[in-house]
């Protein structure tokens, strides 16, 4: 399958723009409101907002051969304000290494979390992340709306209509 660069800048533009809207949304809430535990496999909006983050973080390194040393780091992650300051840049190192590349079909490897030496297509890496950053943004925005904020509206065709 063929996937065109605009196609794959597009797609990267938009989950910069969704989740940067989250984030934006979980500051109206308190620091217990973000913490509170829903019973979700990353419990909070704050811990799920991480998660996220965290995974285009290893995912940047990964397809610019270097894992960071850990996944999440609580003292320094699990803060609006890091969120806030550091996912911006990452957002951009994606785009800006999109933008660099000459072929999504070729083959990455790259080692997954437990060390296992793994390959996959480059725009099939791109495409994963994007779709794991809408699950979770998803599932925050139940969070949000659960204790009381309408969270804002992250769906593809309000990106789309914005652009025109």
């Amino acid at each position: 399958m063929s996937v065109s660069k605009e196609t794959i800048l597009t797609q990267l533009r938009y989950t910069a723009w969704a989740s940067e809207r989250l984030v934006h949304a979980a500051a109206q809430l308190s620091p217990d409101e973000l913490q509170r535990d829903f019973g979700t496999s990353e419990k909070s909006v704050l811990g799920t907002l991480v998660h996220v983050f965290a995974a285009d973080r290893i995912w940047m390194g990964r397809v610019n051969g270097n894992l960071p040393a850990v996944f999440v780091d609580p003292e320094k992650d699990m803060h609006l304000e890091t969120l806030r300051n550091e996912w911006p840049p990452i957002h951009q190192s994606w785009q800006k290494w999109a933008d660099g590349m000459t072929d999504f079909s070729a083959t990455m490897k790259y080692k997954d979390l437990k060390g296992n030496p793994q390959e996959s297509l480059y725009w099939q890496v791109v495409f994963h992340v994007i779709n794991h950053g809408t699950h979770h943004r998803g599932q925050a925005s139940g969070m949000l709306r659960a204790l009381g904020i309408v969270p804002p509206p992250i769906d593809m065709s309000y990106y789309y209509r914005e652009l025109k």
